[in-house]
């Protein structure tokens, strides 16, 4: 098979064959299991659901979608409700299958969870410390983004700019302000696995990259995610994984556009979502996908109810 397809990483359209003749490997990255899941994340794996239907046609297609189920946000509502964190993020895990079914989502051919990976995980950090591409602090281990010379260049910005408009925790132990988590030493009372640094659990951006590696190699063919994801998030990816391997992450990235109300991209930490269970109260799954799809995967999405009527 031969296709054109857009390149996040390259902002051009790129030829594609898969590396392997015939089949095609793709990861997308999945959601954090804390809540139901609102449409936002319906438009993200309704399109790649879409793709890899239409990669199948000509292909065999192995789907990598992970599940985060431990993470500062799980922790936090678990807490809160007197749940324990694993118990909470599986109990969303089915809610989010059963939103997928329901909107006609075919699941994935591996859907692996953080918490079955930390093996995996520790393994590529401890990789990483002994590169010198990762270093240990008080008990958490961070990445050292000077030690990549391409850091940036997924989301077109230099270290200078992202350290002068980024947000980032004080934390005096970190050696550069944009160095980012690999490991976090546990706190009282929370969640942990035993590790060379000591207890404590994986930071986010390490999750994907480990289960990358052990489903796919060093180098697989298509990663996928929403826009929302180019940095931090696949910007980490690519600069711990290829440090690790010294051999390209990801051949094409796929990211799709948001879903937006209001000039603001629909978000559960903005208050501003709908969930997918809600939207299917009102409207058939058939619908719901159509106002999802008509517009091109890679263009933002204006959400409101007169528009998802008319779809």
């Amino acid at each position: 098979m031969a296709l054109r397809i857009y390149n996040t990483l390259s902002r051009k359209e790129e030829e594609f064959s898969p590396s392997e003749p015939g089949h095609v490997r793709i990861y997308v990255c999945g959601p954090t299991v804390y809540d139901l899941s609102h449409l936002g994340h319906a438009r993200a794996y309704i399109n790649f659901d879409t793709i890899v239907r239409y990669l199948r046609r000509d292909a065999r297609v192995t789907y990598v979608r992970n599940f985060t189920d431990v993470d500062d946000k799980i922790i936090k509502r678990a807490q809160a409700s007197g749940e324990p964190p694993i118990l909470l993020a599986a109990r969303f895990i089915d809610e989010f299958n059963q939103d997928m079914a329901a909107l006609g989502c075919a699941p994935p051919d591996v859907a692996p969870k953080v918490t079955e990976h930390i093996g995996e995980i520790v393994a590529l950090i401890a990789d990483l410390v002994a590169k010198g591409a990762a270093y240990e602090a008080k008990g958490d281990v961070y990445y050292a983004v000077e030690k990549f010379k391409g850091y940036g260049s997924l989301g077109r910005r230099t270290l200078e700019d992202m350290e002068a408009g980024a947000r980032v925790e004080v934390v005096t132990h970190k050696r550069h302000p944009m160095d980012f988590a690999l490991w976090k030493a546990a706190k009282p009372d929370e969640i942990c696995w035993d590790s060379p640094w000591g207890k404590g659990r994986p930071g986010w951006h390490i999750e994907c990259s480990a289960m990358a590696k052990k489903y796919f190699g060093p180098t697989f063919d298509l990663h996928g995610g929403g826009r929302d994801l180019i940095f931090p998030h696949h910007e980490n990816e690519i600069a711990q994984s290829e440090a690790a391997s010294a051999k390209p992450f990801a051949r094409l990235w796929l990211h799709n556009g948001l879903v937006n109300i209001d000039n603001a991209k629909m978000s559960k930490s903005l208050g501003n979502f709908f969930t997918i269970r809600d939207v299917l109260q009102q409207h058939d799954a058939e619908t719901v996908r159509f106002f999802l799809v008509r517009a091109h995967y890679r263009s933002p999405l204006v959400y409101s109810e007169v528009q998802l009527q008319d779809a």
